[in-house]
């Protein structure tokens, strides 16, 4: 089976170092020829990167760049994906609101998951690795999708009383970031 490479093509802020921080993968050669640091979280993957900033570019945490293949802005060069473990402690502090940013911004697709998610074993539905669904909530989803499809967050809340689904999307997209799960629901590898 052929496996394609994913790429982000739009990352948001999440800390930016003007002057790079201590023990940069990039060498002082090539830090003098760019401007800052930029750690970012890619809006489709949710993938972590560490990119360098063009000259005299300034970001703020929560700004949308482009980070795709052709010819870029703001970002000069894209030095590769990180482990949340190499994220300052201020990026941190920014990815939970972020990645809640993207969630909402990406609303009907994580609906979609609502809507079409399946078991994985015989005795743990998708549905149950979100943080805050457990069994009740998970007929609760499957009973009322059968009826009709969810048609947003706020259609799925008042059928189900699941309380506030993006937040529970963004709480366990952060617990794949950190490496805490076994499955992977919508980060990649």
């Amino acid at each position: 089976m052929e496996r394609r490479q994913l790429f982000e093509e739009y990352a948001y802020v999440l800390d930016f170092l003007p002057h790079g921080r201590p023990g940069a993968r990039f060498s002082l050669k090539l830090s003098r020829k760019a401007g800052a640091l930029i750690q970012l979280v890619g809006e489709d993957y949710f993938t972590l990167l560490e990119a360098l900033a063009r000259e005299g570019v300034v970001l703020r945490p929560h700004d949308r760049v482009y980070v795709g293949k052709e010819a870029r802005d703001e970002v000069m060069y894209i030095l590769g994906r990180i482990s949340y473990n190499e994220l300052t402690t201020n990026a941190k502090m920014e990815l939970v609101s972020v990645v809640e940013k993207i969630v909402l911004n990406r609303e009907k697709f994580f609906v979609n998951f609502f809507n079409t998610s399946q078991a994985i074993t015989p005795r743990m539905h998708a549905l149950e690795l979100i943080p805050g669904i457990g069994k009740k909530y998970m007929w609760q989803i499957v009973n009322e999708r059968e009826v009709k499809s969810f048609e947003g967050f706020e259609d799925l809340q008042k059928r189900t009383n699941v309380p506030n689904p993006a937040k529970l999307i963004a709480k366990r997209v952060i617990e794949e970031l950190m490496g805490e799960s076994k499955y992977r629901l919508f980060t990649r590898a």
